[in-house]
């Protein structure tokens, strides 16, 4: 029987060693994430090393409760719930489920170290080290569960995706941070009960939910990232406060990878983290200065032309660059692109997939996208590698995106985006656009390519765009 009353099934050096095998299958695990095609096996190892942590835990059971019969409910319900969330979800709602799944993981390290802190209390055993993790895992968890849940709401567009500021925000942010700093002092020195710790997790809910209301829609994908560094600390620190070593090392992992994450994707976008989280991107949408939808008016009009003109364009092309975003995964329209790129290659075409580190609204989606659709990996270009091609390009299709796009980020110092890294579709011999319409993108910046003489629009749904296109490839 150990310390905290329970009895043990097996032996403390075989416990540990369980648990060094699952930490070493996470990291295996990450590591073949960092690839689409070891992605899928090193879900398998990762979630592997999961289950056998889990039933390393199980091997702990009270003599005075039903711990264990609760967890195995537990893990049943949660694995139900993921099993069959993971199956019904559109891939235009991945990035939701990932934030809401990132902020039960915040809130749930949040709760386990209320109530660890609550015992350590009564049983009169606080230690500093370990009070120290119940408050950073009290307030981190905090943060993230309520920033993740605003972020699930501007993303599934139950909040505007514009930034809501108001007068005074930063320094009403920066109180409540101080405040949440004064109270985990008060607590780790003094030792208090329920109350404090309740005001204490409510003012990191809200501190969380400050944080992320005034980021713009099209920075979520950062935002989700670094939501995801927070939980993983959070989680890590209820590691401290348990002493279980996978958690510590898992949490770790997720917030040094999220962290890391975070970072390039700023970088990415030619921005600091900084300016990605208080800049309010978005806030002002400028109007387009030129058409809207496929009129002209203002001082610039926009070329369009008929899926029949521009199929026998594609038809009769060398080399062809797709560029995806969000568009096409609303449109369900990956299957679509794909048989028209094969349809193209059929005709003696290099198509190739030009892929932004920021494009759609999560990372890596447009990656998960097409592999979904079976296009081969080898087609995926990311943004660095493929950037010197565009000029050699007979046509760019850029597909239901925008601001990756957008050559005000290169040309325009006044603009929102500028001095984010874009993909050069501007250098091509043409550039066909697939949109719904002249709106911009989700940064609310309007997009000069639009309008640039080798551009051709192509007003529709990017699904039905894509199928006449085909028909006109294949009939040409």
């Amino acid at each position: 029987m150990n310390l905290l009353g329970s009895v043990d099934l097996i032996s403390s050096n075989t416990l540990a060693l369980i648990y060094l095998i699952s930490a070493s299958l996470f990291i295996l695990g990450l590591k073949g994430l960092s690839s689409p095609k070891s992605a899928r096996r090193g879900n398998f190892i990762a979630a592997f090393g999961m289950i056998l942590a889990i039933a390393a835990s199980l091997t702990k059971i009270h003599p005075n409760g039903n711990q264990t019969t609760l967890i195995v409910i537990g893990v049943i319900i949660g694995s139900v719930i993921g099993g069959f969330s993971a199956r019904k979800v559109k891939m235009t709602a991945m990035p939701q489920m990932v934030a809401a799944f990132n902020g039960v993981g915040g809130g749930a390290a949040a709760t386990v170290a209320v109530i660890e802190y609550l015992r350590l209390s009564v049983a009169n055993r606080s230690v500093v080290i370990t009070a120290l993790s119940s408050i950073l895992s009290v307030a981190i968890g905090g943060i993230s569960f309520s920033g993740s849940i605003i972020a699930f709401a501007k993303l599934q567009e139950i909040l505007t995706g514009v930034p809501i500021t108001y007068k005074g925000e930063r320094f009403i942010n920066a109180a409540v941070f101080l405040a949440i700093v004064v109270i985990g002092i008060y607590l780790i020195a003094f030792g208090t009960g329920l109350a404090i710790l309740g005001v204490l997790l409510l003012l990191a809910i809200i501190l969380g939910v400050a944080f992320v209301l005034p980021i713009g829609g099209a920075d979520m994908p950062v935002v989700i990232s670094l939501l995801n560094a927070f939980t993983g600390l959070a989680v890590a620190a209820s590691g401290f406060v348990l002493g279980n070593t996978v958690l510590i090392v898992g949490g770790t992992l997720v917030g040094a990878s999220g962290t890391l994450l975070t970072k390039m994707m700023s970088d990415s976008m030619g921005r600091s983290i900084r300016n990605v989280l208080f800049a309010s991107v978005g806030k002002v949408i400028d109007q387009p200065s030129g058409a809207s939808n496929s009129t002209t008016g203002g001082t610039s009009s926009v070329r369009t032309g008929n899926a029949e003109d521009i199929g026998v364009l594609l038809a009769y092309s060398k080399k062809v660059i797709v560029v995806p975003g969000y568009g096409l995964a609303v449109a369900q329209a990956q299957h679509t692109v794909r048989d028209l790129a094969r349809a193209l290659e059929a005709k003696g075409a290099e198509v190739t997939y030009a892929i932004h580190p920021v494009a759609g609204r999560m990372p890596g989606h447009m990656n998960v996208l097409l592999a979904e659709a079976d296009v081969p990996y080898e087609q995926l270009r990311e943004m660095d590698e493929i950037n010197d091609e565009f000029k050699d390009a007979d046509v760019v299709l850029v597909v239901g995106a925008n601001d990756v796009v957008n050559p005000a980020a290169r040309n325009e110092p006044s603009s929102p985006i500028y001095g984010m890294p874009i993909l050069n579709a501007d250098a091509a011999k043409n550039v066909v656009f697939l949109k719904r319409s002249m709106r911009p993108g989700f940064a609310g910046v309007d997009n000069p390519l639009l309008y640039a003489p080798n551009t051709i629009m192509l007003f529709g749904d990017a699904k039905d765009s894509l199928l006449a296109l085909l028909a006109s490839v294949k009939a040409s």
